[in-house]
């Protein structure tokens, strides 16, 4: 197969060629796409030359088409109507709050947060096609990294080069007890009283499971807390109920989670109380990178009702190991 060493066809040049196509008349064709009628002329001339055919029948009284511009109009006009729509594609783009963004939550906070996310883009941004997938950290970092993902909502830090973090709460944890366990709706509970506690955790790979660890080294324990495992929170706070040990919960599950069974108390850490930071995370050049900036501070005023400490609207991002840009204090 030989690639034609032909000039390449213009858009102006199909433009007035399509024109003609449609109106049969140069003076009419002309007036409908805002060209001069010598211009026009002239642009088809030279779409003639460069495909090498024949694609009108000039007479003093009409145009018309010949067999190769009546095969050739249709292309024009496709190729015309394809421009279109990549012009009509890239404005929509550039407009901001539009198209597809895929948001990668991990289970521990999906199913407290996700109602006030999907309720705050269904009023604010309603051009926004919010598409969610559940998944590990692990998972969801390896997801934003290679471009799977758009944007993460989940604990941090994430210490992951080129990753940045928008922060939006703290949040304390609380301990969740059988009815009849001595610490149970105890408040200004000493972080040591986990070195005496069955404690249960989640699987291993969710981030909760590894924050209780550390939690517990902090506390003084050295050694793994942990005989009964569960993959999620509700399981887990039902075997809490069934009297099998205790549990750390975040206080934003804490509702959701424990009105489920009345075999339950919670107690309430000593200040400082052990936390979780729970942000945003985006590719540090996302090309919208403003927006999720835009959609972070928007969150954290639509998260205030819940029992957490919202960090100030100046809050901007950091990567690893780098200060705040504004707003280094909480809420």
């Amino acid at each position: 197969m030989t690639v034609s060493k032909r000039r390449q066809p213009s858009l102006a040049q199909l433009r007035a060629f399509a024109a003609v196509a449609e109106h049969l008349h140069f003076r009419d064709a002309a007036a409908a796409i805002g060209m001069s009628q010598p211009a026009l002329s002239g642009a088809v001339s030279a779409l003639e030359e460069s495909l090498g055919v024949t694609l009108l029948e000039r007479t003093t009284r009409k145009v018309l088409l010949s067999p190769a511009g009546e095969r050739l109009a249709v292309r024009a006009k496709a190729v015309l109507a394809e421009v279109g729509a990549l012009m009509e594609e890239a404005e929509a783009v550039r407009a901001p709050f539009t198209g597809a963004l895929r948001l990668g939550v991990i289970p521990t906070v999906a199913p407290y947060l996700l109602p006030t996310v999907l309720r705050l883009v269904h009023d604010r941004y309603p051009q926004l096609d919010l598409q969610v997938h559940e998944e590990q950290t692990a998972s969801l970092v390896e997801g934003l990294t290679t471009g799977r993902l758009d944007l993460l909502l989940l604990a941090v830090p994430l210490g992951v080069p080129g990753v940045a973090e928008l922060p939006l709460f703290d949040e304390d944890f609380v301990l969740v007890t059988p009815l009849d366990h001595w610490l149970g709706g105890r408040e200004g509970i000493p972080r040591e009283a986990l070195k005496e506690l069955n404690l249960l955790l989640l699987d291993e790979g969710h981030c909760l499971r590894d924050q209780a660890l550390d939690i517990c080294r902090e506390a003084g324990r050295a050694d793994a807390p942990v005989t009964t495992t569960a993959a999620g929170l509700s399981t887990l706070v039902q075997l809490v109920a069934g009297g099998l040990g205790c549990t750390l919960l975040p206080r934003t599950a804490l509702k959701l989670e424990t009105t489920r069974s009345s075999q339950l108390l919670t107690g309430y850490f000593a200040s400082p109380a052990p936390t979780r930071r729970v942000a945003l995370a985006m590719r540090t050049e996302a090309a919208r990178g403003g927006e999720y900036e835009e959609l972070a501070s928007a969150l954290r005023d639509a998260l205030r009702p819940l029992p957490v400490r919202v960090w100030d609207s100046g809050t901007r991002w950091r990567e690893p190991g780098v200060g705040f840009a504004a707003g280094e204090g909480q809420g």
